[in-house]
């Protein structure tokens, strides 16, 4: 109420302020956002090596971004945002450690430059040569529960809010969101040692690690045509987290099978839609559009992978795309063998998921009722109810056996949960063809 005020006094004084002010207003906001997109787990990374408090890193950062709407339309932006941001955020916390300490801490104030030259410098002979990948890595501490290591990654350090990260778990944002919290508490009362690890250590961790990048990776992919700059970042970023765990690990099978399928997946980018922005099936899209050069290095890592004589969930799910591929490069069939990968997949991982991709698979090669029979059942998974492909794999099933009302009614629920609008168009048009 103070701010408004002030700033309909200087309104009356200097007519021309206010556009001024709204201008400073727009371009904090611009600089504050791109920050958080390029940097945001740099900065926690940064913040609870010191603290060794995600939480309260993460807290600290976010004072520190209020702090700089505030601050930079009235004083412009800093030449370096992220050290700003820093120096603010270690002060929040230093300010919270004083009060919790009758006796208060007494710290020197970081010096803006040396900041400036810890985030920009690469660290010489490191075992892990990126503070955020080894954020992530001392996340996956044994000590936390394993189911909810890997979307505390996403949130902490990659900066994904609890409903997108819900999603890529097949939970509700209210259930995600409360887990969350309830693993930062768990963390803080039980005294969970934040460090990087050792390098015998990383191992052990990085199942972990390799599930965040992924679940990073799928919500950067489903911007399928790139547009959204928040999505095509997370997309190369997780690029990049993948391609330096296998630097670090280049004998670790599944780092080598993850990198191959992200690859796989973004070749096919420029086939996903038209130029109408419609978009286009994997069964319809002209390959002479994917990039080729993605796809050979895809296919090198998969084949050094399945030297190393371990196979697991990334290989395999790399194998089903390398042999989409194949088949739609020689007009062969395969779906023996990708019925089979799926078989294998499924026996893994036990992934309602990968049991609807199965299906479909199964519809390929013995007819549609045989992948309707092998459609999971929402009734034994309640998940499955809110769940968009579910739905529309019933749908294309159920309209393929000629039980057009049933898959008038699953077209319609499958439309109503989908979120990109070039899908639902799609959708929309294989209804109104029944």
């Amino acid at each position: 109420m103070q701010q408004r005020s002030t700033e309909n006094d200087r309104s009356r004084e200097e007519p021309a302020g206010q556009p001024q002010k709204a201008e400073g207003d727009e371009q904090a906001r611009s600089v504050a956002d791109a920050v958080a997109r390029r940097s945001y787990g740099r900065l926690v990374a940064f913040l609870a090596a010191r603290t060794h408090n995600v939480a309260a890193a993460e807290d600290a950062l976010s004072e520190a971004f209020a702090a700089a709407l505030a601050d930079w339309p009235l004083h412009g932006c800093p030449a370096n945002p992220e050290a700003w941001l820093l120096t603010v955020a270690r002060r929040r916390w230093m300010d919270v450690v004083r009060k919790r300490q009758s006796s208060g801490i007494v710290d020197e104030e970081i010096d803006l430059q040396q900041i400036a030259d810890v985030l920009g410098a690469e660290r010489e002979n490191a075992e892990i040569p990126d503070r955020r990948l080894a954020l992530m890595f001392a996340c996956a501490h044994p000590a936390i529960e394993e189911s909810i290591r890997a979307p505390l990654i996403l949130q902490a350090i990659l900066g994904l809010d609890a409903a997108t990260i819900a999603s890529a778990f097949l939970t509700s944002p209210a259930a995600m969101g409360k887990r969350l919290v309830r693993a930062k508490s768990k963390i803080r009362e039980a005294g969970v040692p934040f460090r990087i690890p050792e390098r015998e250590e990383l191992a052990g961790r990085l199942d972990t690690v390799l599930d965040a990048i992924y679940a990073a990776f799928g919500e950067g992919w489903s911007d399928a045509d790139g547009s959204d700059a928040t999505r095509r970042d997370l997309t190369a970023e997780s690029l990049f987290l993948a391609r330096l765990v296998v630097e670090m690990l280049p004998d670790e099978p599944e780092a080598l099978g993850l990198l191959a399928l992200m690859l796989h997946a973004e070749a096919r980018r420029r086939g996903r839609r038209n130029q109408y922005g419609e978009y286009i099936p994997l069964s319809a899209q002209n390959y002479a559009l994917w990039d080729a050069e993605k796809i050979g290095e895809a296919e090198a890592l998969l084949r050094r992978a399945g030297c190393l004589g371990a196979i697991g969930r990334y290989q395999l799910e790399a194998a089903i795309q390398s042999a989409h591929v194949a088949r739609c490069r020689s007009g062969q069939s395969n779906w023996f063998e990708v019925v089979q990968l799926y078989d294998a997949l499924l026996s893994l991982t036990a992934s309602p998921v990968v049991a609807i991709n199965r299906a479909l698979a199964i519809a390929e090669l013995k007819g549609p009722q045989s992948g309707l029979d092998a459609l999971p059942d929402s009734a034994a998974d309640p998940r499955l109810a809110e769940y968009q492909p579910w739905w529309a794999a019933r749908a294309d099933l159920l309209s393929r056996a000629g039980m057009r009302d049933e898959s008038l009614r699953a077209y319609e629920i499958a439309i109503g949960l989908e979120s990109d609008p070039a899908v639902r168009q799609f959708l929309e048009k294989r209804r109104a063809a029944l």
